[in-house]
């Protein structure tokens, strides 16, 4: 029987696994959530022996039931190919103590690569089973990374246009330079002035404007998602967890059904949400361990049980996680308030309107789970250059968040179970910010000189994302304010 998934919003909204996919948003503003977390069917030791693409078909035909298994496969076949450049797809490194999960090995350097390599083929197969003839667009804020790993995915791709809204001066130059020389006829890019919650509080706006989607589908377009709203996102990442748990036995690194802890760089919450629904399918993890920078929201959340986005929002060396309104959290929320679409509802509706929430003691008693806190820049940048100087591996700014977390659980509990910390971005994508933790000498120099730099001290190769942007030009110049993002979108798709 197909998994049906619910809108976290109006318990009588029920989708199949594609029409969740193909619209990225639920027309009441909720999140697509399945009715039930499948389990998983194989044992570990069989997964032990899977490639990367194996296991993405073990996890991933278990969520999306209505694609056949052709179908399926295809996708992932498309998705996990020669743009990762190596061919475990996501590696396992050992660092003193901890392994780090390495989810940068795609087209654009980011742990996004993992998902948004397949939900472009995930969408077309959705269009066609659903037989939508509309123009599909992509609509989607970033706080960097996604920005560039969706450009890359859906460029060029027939049938769909893609839009990515980002903060003009809230992502690092090396993303932003990936995202306004994206090529394609299709691809459209707009720096807002403001921060990434109201480009992504921007983007929401237009999903739940029906007037809106009533003028778009007159010219022929309809809009879906490429952030992790999407469930098409959520699923792919779930993947990567189960992969690394088992390639630890494959190694004789655990035993089977031995637990591990997962360290995860949070901002939108989507990836740490993951590792949540990998927990619930039957993975082995005991504790998640919730990293933020300091931005901090979701630490205070998970010390109070009081949601509350009424604060600064700082500029960070990690921007991807510059967020104060973590919106994957309202499928955890829901899942903890008994999965009642009513009680998150009005969370939702208070956050909205009064910027806060609080959660019930029952609530709370469901996140033991879960472990908060949060790095400081100097805590941060310590982190990068301790683990540099005692073992030559360079972090990125926002899995040295994770680690240096990962050390403060370890300090305050003595558990010493396991690790694996998600290293989320190449520390080619934010140069300047490690090199300076490294070396503060180093803030003389290019952006590009720093890539070079990076890649003789820390032995590795400049990657080709890399290469690629340093003499590309500019193509996408559009900025515009966060009121301005409808009628940008108007003029991007010729309305």
């Amino acid at each position: 029987m197909d998994l049906m998934y619910a809108s976290t919003r109006d318990a009588n909204v029920k989708v199949t696994a594609s029409q969740a996919v193909l619209k990225g948003l639920s027309d009441d503003g909720g999140l697509f959530v399945p009715e039930r977390i499948p389990l998983l069917d194989v044992s570990f030791t069989e997964l032990a022996g899977m490639s990367y693409q194996e296991t993405a078909y073990a996890v991933m035909k278990q969520f999306l039931t209505d694609f056949t298994e052709e179908e399926l496969k295809d996708c992932i076949a498309k998705a996990y190919d020669s743009k990762f450049d190596t061919e475990e797809i996501a590696p396992l490194v050992q660092a003193d103590g901890i392994y780090f999960l390495e989810l940068f090995h795609g087209a654009t350097i980011a742990f996004k690569d993992m998902a948004l390599s397949i939900l472009p083929h995930l969408l077309t197969v959705s269009a066609k089973k659903n037989r939508v003839t509309n123009e599909i667009v992509i609509l989607t804020a970033t706080s960097g990374d996604t920005g560039k790993a969706a450009l890359a995915g859906f460029a060029e791709v027939n049938g769909i246009k893609i839009i990515v809204f980002y903060p003009k001066n809230g992502v690092s130059p090396i993303q932003e330079k990936q995202m306004v020389t994206q090529k394609g006829a299709n691809t459209f890019v707009a720096g807002i002035h403001g921060n990434f919650d109201e480009a992504q509080t921007g983007v929401k706006k237009m999903f739940a404007d029906q007037a809106f989607g009533k003028e778009l589908a007159s010219h022929g377009y309809q809009f879906s998602s490429a952030n992790s709203i999407n469930i098409g996102r959520l699923v792919p990442q779930i993947v990567y967890y189960v992969y690394a748990y088992a390639k630890l036995i494959a190694k004789g690194d655990i035993k089977e059904g031995e637990k591990i802890n997962v360290a995860v760089p949070t901002g939108n919450f989507g990836n740490i949400l993951a590792a949540y629904y990998a927990k619930n399918m039957g993975l082995p993890i005991a504790k998640l361990i919730c990293a933020s920078n300091e931005n901090k929201v979701l630490y205070d959340f998970f010390e109070t049980g009081t949601y509350d986005k009424n604060r600064e929002f700082m500029l960070t060396s990690s921007p991807s996680m510059d967020i104060l309104i973590s919106s994957n959290l309202e499928r955890l929320i829901y899942r903890i308030a008994g999965d009642s679409a009513q009680k998150n509802a009005e969370f939702m509706r208070k956050l909205n309107e009064e910027g806060v929430y609080s959660i019930s003691e029952e609530m709370k008693a469901e996140l033991k789970d879960f472990y908060g806190n949060y790095a400081s820049e100097q805590e941060t940048a310590q982190t990068i250059r301790q683990l540099y100087d005692k073992t030559g591996y360079v972090l990125d700014t926002h899995t040295a968040v994770a680690a240096s977390v990962c050390r403060k659980y370890q300090a305050e509990t003595g558990d010493q179970t396991k690790v694996i910390t998600a290293s989320t971005a190449s520390p080619f994508k934010f140069t300047r910010s490690v090199m300076n933790a490294i070396d503060p000498s180093y803030d003389t120099k290019s952006d590009f000189e720093l890539a070079d730099e990076l890649s003789r001290i820390a032995n590795v190769k400049v990657p080709k994302a890399i290469e690629e942007i340093r003499t590309a030009s500019v193509l996408h110049r559009t900025e515009c304010e966060p009121d301005e993002m409808p009628e940008t979108v108007k003029r991007f798709l010729g309305i």
